[in-house]
C-alpha cells in the first residue's frame, strides 16, 4: 500500500500553530557576528495535513540551512519538533504555543537550547529570541531574528 495515495485527515492538534504558516524574510543578530544576518524561513503544512514543515536559511555560510517537522502526540497532548541541518545535526525539541508566543526548547547535557517567537497582533511579523546553555544553569544569548511575512 502506498501511504501517499491515501487521504489523511488534518492534524487538528497542530492548528494552534497556524499563525506562523507562511513564508518569512528574516534579519537578525548573533553574538559572534558583527553584521546583520539575512535569511528566509517557511512554515508549511505537509501535503498530508499531518505535520508542519519548517525550512530555514541564512545568507551566511557559518549558519546551516535546516529543516524541521512539527508533530503531535495526541495521547500525551504534547508537541515536538525534529530538526535536521546540512551539517548532519539532528535534534528533538519540545514545542508549545502560549498565546501569541511559539516556544521550542531542548534540554541536553552540555548544550541546551530555547527559542521563542512572539507573533505580532496582525500576524505579519514575529520576533525570535534564542538562548543556549552549556551547563544547564547559565543561559547565553544566541540567534535573534525578526521575521516579516512575505506570503501566507
Amino acid at each position: 500500500m502506498d501511504p501517499t495515495s491515501e487521504v489523511f485527515p488534518p492534524n487538528n492538534a497542530l492548528k494552534v500553530f497556524e499563525p506562523v504558516i507562511g513564508v518569512w524574510d528574516t534579519v537578525g543578530t548573533h553574538p559572534m557576528v558583527d553584521s546583520p544576518l539575512h535569511g528566509r524561513a517557511s512554515f508549511e503544512w505537509h501535503e498530508s495535513g499531518a505535520f508542519i514543515i519548517q525550512h530555514t536559511s541564512i545568507e551566511d555560510s557559518r549558519f546551516p540551512d535546516g529543516v524541521a517537522i512539527f508533530a503531535s502526540d495526541d495521547a500525551l497532548g504534547i508537541h515536538s519538533m525534529v530538526y535536521f541541518d546540512e551539517r548532519g545535526v539532528s535534534r528533538i525539541h519540545q514545542v508549545r504555543m502560549d498565546g501569541n508566543v511559539l516556544r521550542w526548547w531542548r534540554d541536553a547535557p552540555g548544550f541546551s537550547q530555547r527559542y521563542s517567537l512572539t507573533i505580532s497582533e496582525d500576524q505579519q511579523s514575529m520576533v525570535g529570541k534564542g538562548e543556549l546553555s552549556k551547563d544547564g544553569v547559565t543561559w547565553e544569548k544566541d540567534l535573534d531574528l525578526n521575521y516579516t511575512r512575505t506570503k501566507t
